[in-house]
């Protein structure tokens, strides 16, 4: 199967986005995410991935800025992978991986030093993500420990960061 990750043309892939995610989540809220935090200041064009299969999108990954509130000094920069979403019928065939893979190196060139995830721990960890409680890390939602993970960019950023993460508005507004 061949397909190739780019980034998403702003208001070109729009619906099928929304079609992709509507139908890989079972509801419309991620698709309603997505349309938010497109207008947020969160929101990163080069970090809005699609993955394309003969013109039609068939998966979707989407980093935005975050932020990492410490108990005491300075917050500092994070990413948030949220979210990934691969239509049904082209789903365990690997292009989930491709967009995740793709996402962290786009990250990576574009400066960024980590991601947080909210998700599920067998598939995220196989990426190199760790539960952020083990950076004193938390999530500002009930999440269990194994399902809010981070990863570090650049080695050692996370290492003196410890605080609660700061998602943007739309993420409270989830249905």
């Amino acid at each position: 199967m061949q397909w190739v990750i780019l980034q998403a043309r702003e208001g070109v892939d729009d619906h099928q986005i929304s079609i992709v995610l509507r139908e890989a989540f079972g509801s419309p809220g991620e698709a309603q995410l997505v349309e938010k935090l497109q207008l947020c200041d969160c929101f990163i064009p080069e970090l809005s991935l699609v993955a394309v299969r003969n013109n039609q999108i068939v998966g979707y990954l989407l980093l935005t800025t975050i932020r990492i509130n410490p108990n005491q000094g300075d917050s500092v920069q994070s990413l948030a992978l949220a979210p990934m979403a691969v239509l049904p019928a082209y789903q365990q065939k690997g292009i989930g991986s491709a967009l995740v893979n793709a996402a962290l190196i786009k990250a990576i060139a574009l400066g960024y030093r980590s991601i947080i995830v909210l998700g599920h721990a067998n598939y995220y960890s196989r990426f190199g993500f760790r539960p952020a409680s083990q950076w004193k890390i938390r999530s500002p939602f009930p999440a269990p420990d194994e399902a809010f993970m981070a990863i570090e960019l650049a080695d050692g950023s996370l290492k003196k960061v410890a605080g609660i993460v700061e998602y943007s508005a739309p993420f409270f507004e989830l249905e």
